[in-house]
């Protein structure tokens, strides 16, 4: 190991006992064990040190018009790909609170089949700059920019309609919004994070469920720590597994409000309800580093939806197979 390499070393390890003491008080100086295969799972961004990671959103959809009909010329298939490259640069850095991060999209790009729209509303952050603030947890606690930015894309998702009416185009600023706010929720969502966690130990959270439709929905999230990897550098191994939530949290941010018309089949469909949820997940973080390697995540979601009342006998059934995957590149 260079001498370098060893300062740098020694520096986290330096900043992961005092956020232990920190992060020990708050709990109520509860005595930590530290032994065995425990470890603290903390954020560690360094000042000169910027991340940039590929996000990859990919949605396939059938629709099934009638699954009792016997005819293949009821299912309908379909896709929607969100690619996007983001850059994150340590502004203000402290170890045992709260740092700033400056993020820039560098480039969002949206293919679908079907029935083009023009631009996707979410391409509308390639090239835009904001900045949060994260505790070392990985939760952020200052979001505004990064709000203004979401509702700037949902501004850009509308069109006007022939009586003067609000039509919203297709969008994946749902997937945009799920590759930047929770790119650190495994470990932000530990919860004693003074305690360190074991092998075999899980703990819940909520995640979103980007659609192709108008809908607010979560899943219920376990992850569970499988495994501490020794090789180059010391990896923990994260999976996790999906179950419908009953409700998505009320301060998630919300890209659009008011009345308006979706353009589309899934526009055209409504009163969608979710039947089933499920998938799993598992991602690599760097302990050494500080910070997530790579995250994979698939789940599939079935909902039964109806037509508008037009005498027309259908059962309209949906299925969405959703991947995102994050990647760290190399700097």
């Amino acid at each position: 190991m260079r001498p370098d390499d060893k300062q740098n070393t020694a520096s986290r390890t330096n900043r992961f006992i005092g956020l232990l003491m920190v992060l020990s008080l708050a709990a109520g100086c509860q005595t930590a064990d530290v032994g065995g295969e425990r470890i603290f799972l903390t954020v560690d961004f360094e000042p000169g040190r910027t991340l940039r990671y590929r996000f990859v959103a990919n949605r396939d959809m059938l629709l099934d018009w009638d699954p009792n009909a016997g005819s293949e010329d009821r299912i309908e298939r379909r896709f929607e790909r969100l690619e996007m490259i983001t850059a994150y640069t340590p502004v203000a850095v402290d170890p045992y609170g709260v740092s700033t991060i400056r993020a820039v999209c560098e480039s969002v790009t949206v293919e679908r089949s079907g029935r083009q729209y023009g631009a996707d509303a979410a391409e509308a952050a390639s090239g835009k700059t904001f900045s949060f603030a994260i505790d070392s947890r990985g939760k952020v606690v200052d979001r505004a920019e990064l709000d203004a930015l979401v509702k700037e894309m949902g501004d850009r998702a509308f069109r006007s309609g022939p009586s003067g009416g609000r039509i919203k185009n297709p969008d994946m600023i749902g997937d945009f919004v799920a590759g930047q706010y929770f790119l650190w929720d495994a470990v932000a969502s530990v919860e004693r994070p003074a305690a360190g966690v074991a092998v075999g130990q899980s703990w819940p959270s909520k995640l979103p469920v980007p659609l192709p439709m108008v809908l607010r929905k979560a899943r219920d999230v376990v992850y569970r720590l499988s495994e501490i990897r020794h090789d180059d550098e010391r990896l923990a191994i994260i999976e996790s597994t999906y179950a419908p939530a009953e409700a998505a949290p009320s301060d998630w941010p919300v890209p659009y409000s008011g009345r308006f018309q979706a353009s589309g089949t899934f526009g055209f469909l409504g009163s969608y309800q979710v039947l089933a949820l499920e998938g799993t997940g598992r991602e690599s973080f760097d302990l050494d580093a500080g910070c997530l390697l790579a995250s994979d995540q698939k789940y599939t979601i079935r909902m039964k939806a109806s037509l508008p009342p037009m005498g027309i006998r259908a059962d309209p059934h949906v299925a969405v197979e959703q991947t995102l995957t994050t990647r760290l590149l190399a700097p």
